[in-house]
């Protein structure tokens, strides 16, 4: 019941912004408000479950990537920076604008988990040490990748150019992995 209270409530919130009630999430399951709040106790409270899920999934599968002992440093790499949680329609500027107005607690985590990216510094800086990746200032090439994912959440763009995210995604770690020059041109 409380995946299916929190699918609702994406589909309001691609609907209608935030601006929606417990009673219009009810009406959209069919369900009583009763029975909403017997699973919920607000929208904060879905709003921090969604976070929640989207966050440990993340941090499972980067866990995942870390530990496999079958990919190389650079497949490690490349697989860290485009993992891609369930709920990635949800993260998109207009919502995120949206909850820093309204829910500022919860932009706050959103805002810090896709401004840090310790996993993939230290995959980064092992690639340095190992020889693989350009010995480059590590602060700023994180600040670029950071900021090329998160370009992801420009939604209107990639549906004006019909790509997906997560065609979108693998292009931009191509093109921060192994650069816009064609190699037999170096």
């Amino acid at each position: 019941m409380k995946a299916r209270i929190m699918k609702a409530f994406l589909e309001e919130v691609h609907e209608k912004s935030m601006k929606f009630t417990m009673e219009d999430l009810a009406k959209r399951l069919g369900i009583s408000k009763r029975t909403l709040y017997e699973q919920f106790a607000s929208k904060v409270d879905i709003l921090d479950a969604i976070i929640d899920s989207t966050l440990q999934e993340f941090d499972e599968k980067t866990e995942a990537i870390m530990q496999s002992p079958h990919l190389t440093l650079i497949e490690k790499i490349k697989k860290t920076m485009t993992v891609i949680p369930k709920y990635n329609d949800f993260y998109t500027w207009q919502i995120l604008e949206q909850m820093k107005k309204s829910y500022p607690d919860q932009w706050t985590r959103i805002h810090t988990a896709l401004n840090e990216w310790d996993e993939l510094q230290e995959l980064i800086e092992q690639g340095i040490q190992e020889g693989l990746i350009a010995d480059h200032n590590v602060p700023l090439l994180m600040k670029l990748i950071i900021e090329a994912a998160n370009a992801t959440m420009d939604r209107q763009f990639f549906l004006e150019n019909r790509i997906t995210v997560e065609e979108a995604l693998d292009e931009i770690v191509d093109i921060l992995l192994y650069g816009m020059v064609k190699v037999d041109r170096m």
